[in-house]
Order: structure tokens, then C-alpha cells, then sequence
């Protein structure tokens, strides 16, 4: 059913869930999972060490995608692919999709609404919108959000 799978990551908590279900639906179809965290260069400001925040955010990004990929591996699941790219994290993520053929997207929710979601506006909202392969939403378990 599914041959790839794609999990964005932030890096953040909020996402964990997302992770261990792409992980797990990887191990049942035996699908390569492709673990992927974009550097939002659109909201960089050129007043700031560009260079500096880069090379800050692409290591954050390398921690997050091998810790994806040593999960999915201790999980048994054979063929992981991880990248970090740079770009609007929403487009960046449906270009990848569909670059890389993938058969289902795998995103975390983090729960913001009212203000902050009109503020911040919803990566996940704007996949699942505009995506042509089918997008699982996963949110973090409330008890969770509760404890922060």
C-alpha cells in the first residue's frame, strides 16, 4: 500500500507521535520512510549572522532526522532516508513529496488555535490542503500538552 513515507520534523516534542506512527506504518508495509526537516530560510532577517543561524539550524536539523532514522533502524525498519533542506517549510514539503514520489505524509499538529494559529498559520494546515498525496495528521496526547 505505502513504498515511501515522508515524517517532517521540527525536532520538537509535539512531533514524537507523528514519528513512532510513520515509523510503525514503515515496519507494516515495509516502506522506505524518509525523515525531513526544512530550515524556514522565509523567515530569516538580513539583520542577523545569516551564516551563523544557518549552519545553528542545519545541525538542529542533522539531530533531528538521524534521530528519526535511529529510531525507525531500532524499530526494523530497513531503508530510511534523511534530509535537510532549505525553504518555506510548507512548499519545501510538498516539492520533496513529490520529488520523491512518496506515498504518505506523516505530520505532527501542535495544537495552537485561536490567535497563535492565525499568528503563526498551521504548516501542517497548508499541506494537508494543498497536498496530493494523502496527509495523517498526528497530535500530541493532551495529558502531554497539559504537563508543559
Amino acid at each position: 500500500m505505502y513504498e515511501r513515507i515522508l515524517v517532517p520534523t521540527d525536532g520538537s516534542d509535539a512531533v514524537d507521535p507523528a514519528i513512532e506512527q510513520a515509523i510503525d506504518l514503515a515496519e507494516t508495509y515495509g516502506a522506505e520512510l524518509h525523515a525531513l526537516y526544512v530550515v524556514n530560510t522565509g523567515t530569516l532577517s538580513v539583520e542577523v549572522n545569516t551564516a551563523s543561524v544557518l549552519d545553528a539550524l542545519e545541525a538542529e536539523g542533522e539531530r533531528a532526522t538521524r534521530e528519526v532514522a535511529e529510531r525507525a533502524a531500532a524499530a526494523g525498519v530497513e531503508r530510511v532516508r534523511t534530509e535537510v533542506v532549505h525553504g518555506m517549510t510548507h512548499q519545501t514539503i510538498l516539492e520533496y513529496a513529490e520529488d520523491e514520489d512518496v506515498d504518505l505524509v506523516v505530520m505532527g499538529t501542535h495544537g495552537r488555535s485561536g490567535l497563535d494559529r492565525y499568528l503563526l498559520g498551521s504548516v501542517t494546515e497548508k499541506v494537508v490542503r494543498k497536498s496530493d498525496v494523502p496527509v495523517l495528521t498526528v497530535r500530541k496526547p493532551e495529558s502531554d500538552e497539559a504537563a508543559e
